[in-house]
């Protein structure tokens, strides 16, 4: 009794040429898919010119110890429908900023990305009506003090979904 270890047709070169097709294709269509996805998301810039901005980094650093000591604090609340900023100072006094800028953005997208602004609404409270959309996003805050000099801060916010909304 022989066994046979192949079907009883022959491995031709058109099989081998179907197989390497398949395979080569199946490799060409996942580059294509990871590529398209990597040209549509995020570019991972954090800075447009990193050697400008190694340039002005004593600058900035000095500029951050500076508004660490001046103990004004923030907080940031978000929601679908609006954003709120209470601005105050280290006695809990509310501070009156010229202007206020919000950055928002997504951490992995770039294609939402745009700045509020800001309106005082009295003590200390300032307020937009600008819709985010639920889901992680990243605010830097500008205040404009009357002085003329800028204070920075940086959040990341989770933007809840309207109570009985999926998500």
């Amino acid at each position: 009794m022989t066994m046979r270890l192949l079907p009883t047709g022959q491995f031709t070169g058109w099989h081998m040429l179907g197989v390497m097709v398949l395979f080569f294709g199946t490799v060409i269509a996942v580059n294509l898919t990871l590529a398209f996805f990597a040209n549509y998301s995020w570019t991972g810039l954090v800075v447009e010119n990193s050697y400008v901005a190694g340039q002005t980094f004593n600058e900035e650093s000095e500029k951050a110890r500076k508004q660490a000591t001046l103990g004004l604090t923030g907080k940031l609340v978000a929601r679908t429908d609006a954003v709120e900023f209470d601005f105050t100072d280290p006695d809990g006094k509310p501070v009156i900023a010229d202007k206020i800028e919000i950055r928002v953005g997504r951490p992995s997208f770039e294609s939402e990305d745009h700045t509020l602004v800001l309106d005082y609404a009295g003590t200390g409270k300032y307020f937009s009506e600008a819709a985010l959309t639920p889901g992680l996003w990243l605010a830097d805050i500008k205040a404009t003090l009357a002085d003329g000099s800028d204070w920075r801060q940086h959040w990341r916010l989770n933007v809840p979904y309207p109570k009985g909304a999926g998500g």
